[in-house]
């Protein structure tokens, strides 16, 4: 199963362009739920322990959106806001979005394709801390946009406490998104990050200082950030590029290449032929 042409959110079409892989229409939402189903139905056998959470979860619910709510719900409601309350706020923004659950499908499918310890589409769903703070951004991300500041404020601070990534909701993520273990992410608010990007550990695409605007990077179409990567500023960086770890960006980085170091620089070309963001190769090059 490959990722899907689906739909994509609104971000300035100079960003983004179709995904990076385009492939049959077996890869809808109807045909993800169903194979997450049969993976929910074996793990019952496989671990009893657990079956109450995923009978819960999977199995008792209607549609992938709604178990997505549910989840999210489960991890994200608190004292403040409970769980029930969570829950019906997730899915409204869900079924608000006649996209999300093209996005869910293509970030779920993101991680099974790119990440080698991911062996089934239920892991990510049930325990993975970048998918579910893309997918609770998601719902904050709607609710900004509703005008209703207030709890979308209280999702972002949610998902940083419970997940340890930091994703303004203002902020503008496609989809195909893979934020691989999500800790120590921050996002800004005037980001853009475009489909097919993936992001590791300890990221930060930040502002420059204390300008106001439109202050934040714009990240284009499968680009790597690799572990520690800051991108800093209203700067841009190209599609198919590849951040190195602990790289610190402060300029426009052209597109197929690689910048490393503290000022980063350009020191290798990649094939535009080549997708960091979906081979997941952080090797440097052999320079230029």
């Amino acid at each position: 199963m490959t990722a899907g042409s689906l739909a994509t959110r609104s971000v300035p079409t100079n960003i983004l362009r179709p995904p990076l892989r385009t492939v049959s229409q077996t890869t809808v939402e109807a045909d993800l739920w169903r194979a997450m189903r049969a993976e929910a139905e074996a793990a019952l056998i496989e671990e009893p322990l657990y079956a109450g959470i995923i009978q819960a979860t999977v199995l008792d619910q209607p549609s992938l959106v709604h178990a997505l709510a549910y989840r999210l719900a489960h991890r994200l409601g608190d004292g403040d806001l409970s769980r029930l309350s969570t829950r019906d706020l997730c899915l409204s923004a869900f079924q608000a979005d006649p996209h999300a659950g093209d996005h869910a499908v293509r970030d779920i499918v993101a991680i099974r394709e790119r990440d080698p310890t991911c062996r089934r589409y239920l892991d990510p769903f049930l325990f993975y801390k970048g998918l579910a703070s893309l997918e609770g951004y998601r719902v904050a991300h709607w609710l900004w946009h509703q005008g209703r500041a207030t709890l979308a404020l209280h999702i972002q601070s949610r998902i940083s406490e419970v997940f340890g990534a930091d994703i303004h909701p203002a902020a503008r993520i496609g989809s195909g998104v893979f934020i691989d273990h999500a800790t120590g992410v921050v996002i800004g608010e005037t980001t853009v990050i475009a489909d097919d990007v993936s992001i590791l550990q300890s990221v930060t695409l930040g502002g420059n200082g204390k300008e106001s605007g439109d202050r934040h990077p714009k990240i284009e179409r499968g680009v790597l950030l690799s572990v520690g990567a800051k991108v800093l500023g209203n700067i841009r960086v190209g599609e198919g590029a590849k951040v190195a770890a602990a790289a610190v960006v402060l300029h426009d980085v052209p597109a197929h290449t690689t910048v490393a170091g503290v000022p980063a620089r350009v020191v290798s070309r990649i094939s535009p032929t080549e997708d960091p963001a979906l081979s997941m190769d952080q090797f440097f090059g052999d320079g230029i």
